[in-house]
């Protein structure tokens, strides 16, 4: 199913912030974990680096590696799944179970889109 072009900018659009919403997320769950101010600092800022890495590694537009569809979606569902939980850790279940859900719609949209346009293309 390929999307209309402006549908499909949107989904692009909604697909980046969901990535920001998620390494935010991670961060606010990072700097609320943990004893003491030494933890949440390496947890508040290592948890999204960490999740920055992966993605840019294997998951981003421009990833380092091109690896197959099932590994980039395998990145996508640890990156939003870990930024779901951390809210979920944060005390906002009814946020995290509304961010999971439009993760997975997205992700489902784009992956869609894209396979419907890398098959027009080989056609």
């Amino acid at each position: 199913m390929r999307l209309p072009g402006p549908l499909h900018v949107l989904n692009e659009g909604l697909a980046f912030l969901l990535e920001i919403a998620a390494l935010a997320a991670l961060a606010w769950w990072g700097f609320t974990t943990g004893g003491n101010m030494i933890v949440h600092i390496v947890l508040g800022i290592g948890t999204p680096a960490a999740a920055m890495v992966l993605w840019g590694m294997f998951a981003a537009p421009r990833a380092r590696f091109k690896v197959a569809l099932p590994f980039v979606l395998l990145v996508k569902a640890v990156v939003f799944g870990a930024g779901a939980l951390a809210l979920y850790g944060v005390d906002h279940t009814a946020l995290a179970v509304a961010f999971a859900i439009v993760a997975v719609l997205n992700t489902a949209l784009a992956t869609a889109d894209r396979d419907a346009a890398f098959r027009a293309a080989v056609e």
